[in-house]
């Protein structure tokens, strides 16, 4: 900075405010000060401007799974955040291993990130309350953090479940099955719940046998559907607890004869294009991001207050494959 102040006339001040975007310069000493830099090759020292500050401008985040497209528009929103706030970002995933994640989150926090936005996998946050309380900032998003009082950003994804069901029910449908995601996850359990509220509020009964919850790999969901599509009274539509579980259910329908409707959780690339088109609930991955991110950067700003709870709406997008009349009802 000496260098850059000297040839361009000007005091250390004065370059300190033009690096930094500080105003009382005029546009002729703003210029030369410009072109010193220029000249000479400049770069602003973050590294010694951060220290002074006690942060350094990074935060984490720890996802479930970065191959899954639900995450994608999600982390890039966090980034774009973070970015403005002249932060990096950090990311990995927990791979839904509660033991992956608290390793993460640690590591990130051993690395003396400024905040954090955690997809939790575990169901047991304590681990970071010495985290928290020495200072670095943490958002939970998609699903509250478990045994502790912590900001969290989710869906509705009980409303979205009781808006989908409701949808086939008013197409007619009596017998209606559910498959989902593990139970100990708090959005397959929310999608649980309001597949049931719907149905309850219909009068129809829910049989066990309609009702599916576990891991998502496609072996699993396709012995789900094929059993309830193949019992004695078959249900007649599906609803799929999320994008991974829908996309299996669209295989094994194509299969089949007989036209079973479908309303999925999660919208998914291409979803429009098939025959019929999949109806879904959608949610807003990246607005999720966002509004997590920006939280964790109001409360670095010296945002206080009592942990926030944030729930985001959902919507229904009929595109053709939820309308599907019930076919060999009776």
């Amino acid at each position: 900075m000496k260098d850059v102040a000297a040839r361009a006339g000007v005091g250390l001040k004065t370059v300190s405010r033009v690096v930094n975007g500080e105003p009382g310069v005029t546009p002729d000493t703003e210029r030369r000060v410009q072109e010193a830099i220029t000249a000479l090759g400049f770069r602003r020292n973050d590294s010694a401007r951060i220290l002074r500050k006690g942060r350094t401008a990074s935060i984490g985040l720890v996802l479930e799974d970065l191959a899954d497209p639900f995450y994608g528009p999600l982390s890039r929103a966090v980034e774009e955040v973070a970015r403005a706030h002249g932060a990096l970002l950090i990311n990995g995933s927990s791979a839904e291993d509660p033991g992956r994640e608290q390793e993460l989150v640690l590591a990130l926090c051993a690395r003396r990130v400024d905040g954090l936005v955690v997809i939790p996998a575990g169901e047991d946050h304590r681990y970071l309350e010495p985290e928290i309380a020495a200072g670095v900032a943490t958002v939970f998003v998609d699903r509250p953090a478990a045994r502790i009082h912590a900001d969290a950003v989710l869906s509705d994804s009980q409303g979205g479940a009781r808006t989908a069901v409701a949808h086939l029910i008013a197409h007619g449908h009596r017998r209606i099955g559910f498959i989902g995601d593990q139970p100990r996850i708090h959005t397959a359990a929310e999608r649980l719940r309001g597949y049931r509220a719907a149905m309850a509020e219909a009068g129809l009964p829910v049989d066990p046998a309609w009702v599916s919850l576990g891991p998502t790999d496609p072996a699993r969901v396709r012995t789900a559907a094929d059993a309830m599509l193949d019992a004695p009274r078959p249900v007649t539509a599906l609803f799929a607890g999320n994008n991974r579980v829908t996309v299996t259910v669209v295989r094994v329908l194509a299969a089949r004869p007989r036209p079973v409707a479908l309303v999925g959780f999660d919208d998914f690339e291409l979803a429009d294009l098939l025959s019929p088109a999949v109806t879904v609930v959608a949610q807003d991955s990246a607005q999720l991001g966002r509004t997590a991110a920006d939280l964790l950067f109001r409360r670095l700003d010296g945002g206080a207050g009592e942990p926030r709870r944030v729930v985001l709406p959902t919507r229904l997008i009929v595109r053709g494959s939820g309308e599907l009349p019930p076919a060999g009802t009776d």
